[in-house]
């Protein structure tokens, strides 16, 4: 006998139809491997993890109580309304959340708040008042160092910040003498701010007034 001859005749809608069939029963675990998912009890919620944290906040002592999640950064502007200080990109990338912690500027929004127990926190409103500017905050207005205003609470208190580590003689990336005074120039100014974008491109601006500010102090 001819073995083709006794092969079934199978149209390739039918081999088709048959190869499908096939790919679905292999892909498609037994019932017995199907683990239904545990149903959480009605009512049933998960604590949140709470902590007190207290410090001094433009002078002022604060004590919070807070999901200790919670950034610096929400805790200054979410409870205790210090909305200064802006949140720009929530990743430490664009500085407008820099604030002054214990003397150092940082970016508020990669530190959490009960990191700081005890300590002194200053936002822009610590710096000056509309009818006592800090000196920064002057020089920003008549050198135009902000357009849309958007980063410049973080701008003047890295600003801050980078004339106190100057005086300090804290070298920068750019010092070309680790061991000598850091010089006050264009080119370290940038540098240390590098850390805050202003998206208007007040730059110039801004290193013209910090320069004026620092030249006042020296």
């Amino acid at each position: 006998m001819n073995p083709a001859t006794a092969l079934p005749a199978i149209s390739r809608r039918d081999l088709l139809i048959a190869g499908a069939a096939t790919s679905a029963a292999t892909a498609t675990p037994p019932a017995s491997a199907q683990m239904p998912a545990t149903p959480q009890p009605p009512g049933v919620t998960f604590p949140i993890p709470v902590a007190k944290v207290t410090f001094i906040v433009n002078s002022q002592p604060r004590e919070l109580e807070l999901d200790t999640r919670t950034t610096l950064l929400d805790a200054l502007r979410e409870h205790l309304q210090l909305t200064g200080t802006k949140k720009g990109c929530d990743h430490g990338q664009c500085g407008a959340c820099t604030v002054i912690a214990d003397g150092r500027r940082i970016n508020a929004c990669l530190t959490l708040a009960v990191m700081h127990e005890g300590a002194q926190i200053t936002t822009v409103e610590g710096l000056g008042t509309p009818r006592n500017l800090h000196p920064l905050q002057a020089a920003f207005v008549k050198h135009d160092g902000y357009q849309c205003g958007y980063c410049t609470p973080g701008q003047i208190c890295s600003a801050v910040g980078v004339l106190d580590e100057i005086r300090k003689g804290i070298p920068s990336h750019v010092s070309a003498d680790l061991t000598a005074r850091p010089l006050l120039s264009a080119e370290e100014l940038r540098e240390r701010m590098s850390g805050n974008i202003c998206r208007c491109g007040a730059y110039s601006n801004i290193v013209d007034a910090i320069t004026e500010v620092a030249g006042a102090r020296t």
